[in-house]
């Protein structure tokens, strides 16, 4: 069986052995990463090969596992003459994060723990359910109050037990990292757990390969947690340190003017949060995240790239997931966020000029409806 890389705390330094149930730093109680640096396969070596994500094995901390359910490999599609979208709405679950969550089923399924729990506002707990399913581990998802409709009866199908808590995202996320410290616990967060940044740089990895071996000028990114900007960085990492690229894109994060702590902080310089952000209501509620655990990372991997952070207001969700809708694209409205900033009347349009870019489109709309 393949070993396992260590796991270490990126302000500290403290390590954590491979598997090891241990969820977060022991010393600071921050998000972990890993300690793993893969070197690509070259794009002529990639052809024949698996039509999933797992096709980059040489990129992957672990095997494929048996619980794929052939994750990855969404298409790429124009929207304008430089824009393009990766339709990541057409995974299993209908969301992105399936990314993430085969691999942390993967990993539960080899540490074999006495049951699986994730907190999550709809996406990530329909990913881990449904993973669990597959890979036969018992499943809680804790979710807070107000999560969509739609969104809990997809975690209850997948035979998951759910946890609705009564409170916001925050009060959902205290919740199970208290039942995560109980024993024989793997806690598959999609924030703490290294392993699911790891699935996400598999979005870049495709778009490298589907762009003939490069990426474009722009990668534009909604974040909440920023697990899939993170995970961007990660892989335009590896893919330029082998000479597999010879620019970098620039990472553009967008959250909803309602909650942007992330972009509140890039205004003001900092290097982490500043003051406390308000949870309000807004149609992106899956990046509605008032104090994402690693808010120091996504603020330097932006800065590092040449990016920027922007923000689109509740009107400007609609209008976007209107529009995209009026071009074929049903996409849930937190995954409109991008479009709604490179548009010709976002704030990120005027910006592009001839510059190319690419947006995912992150989520199905049958998961929330139309907003509003």
């Amino acid at each position: 069986m393949t070993a396992l890389p260590d796991c270490y705390c990126p302000l500290d330094g403290t390590r954590v052995p491979s598997g090891s149930l241990t969820w977060c730093c022991p010393a600071c109680g921050g998000p972990l990463d890993l300690d793993y640096s893969p070197t690509p396969a070259s794009l002529t070596s990639l052809s024949g090969r698996a039509n999933s994500l797992w096709r980059y094995a040489e990129c992957l901390p672990l095997p494929a596992p048996d619980c794929t359910l052939g994750e990855g490999r969404t298409p790429l599609v124009p929207l304008t003459d430089g824009v393009s979208a990766k339709l990541d709405f057409l995974m299993p679950t209908l969301s992105f994060k399936d990314r993430g969550a085969v691999m942390l089923a993967a990993l539960a399924a080899r540490l074999r723990p006495e049951r699986v729990i994730a907190d999550s506002s709809g996406n990530a707990g329909t990913a881990i359910a449904a993973y669990c399913a597959r890979a036969r581990l018992p499943c809680t998802i804790y979710v807070p109050g107000g999560t969509s409709p739609k969104k809990l009866e997809q975690i209850g199908a997948h035979g998951a037990r759910l946890l609705v808590v009564d409170g916001d995202r925050e009060a959902t996320a205290r919740a199970a990292r208290a039942a995560a410290d109980e024993d024989g616990v793997f806690y598959a967060s999609h924030v703490h757990n290294p392993y699911f940044l790891h699935g996400t740089k598999t979005y870049v990895h495709e778009l490298w390969e589907d762009l003939g071996g490069r990426l474009p000028e722009v990668l534009v990114v909604p974040v909440g947690n920023g697990t899939l900007l993170l995970g961007a960085a990660l892989a335009v990492a590896e893919l330029h340190t082998a000479g597999l690229i010879d620019r970098r894109p620039a990472l553009h994060a967008v959250q909803a003017a309602a909650v942007a702590p992330l972009a509140e902080a890039w205004l003001a310089g900092a290097e982490d949060l500043v003051g406390v952000t308000p949870m309000a209501p807004t149609f992106a509620e899956g990046i509605a995240i008032t104090r994402p655990p690693r808010a120091r990372q996504i603020l330097r991997a932006v800065r590092a790239s040449g990016g920027a952070f922007h923000t689109v207001t509740e009107d400007q969700l609609r209008h976007a997931q209107l529009d995209l809708a009026s071009r074929g694209l049903y996409v849930e409205s937190t995954g409109v966020a991008c479009w709604a900033a490179t548009r010709d009347d976002g704030p990120l349009g005027a910006t592009l000029n001839s510059r190319t870019a690419v947006i995912p489109l992150c989520g199905a709309g049958l998961k929330t409806g139309l907003a509003g």
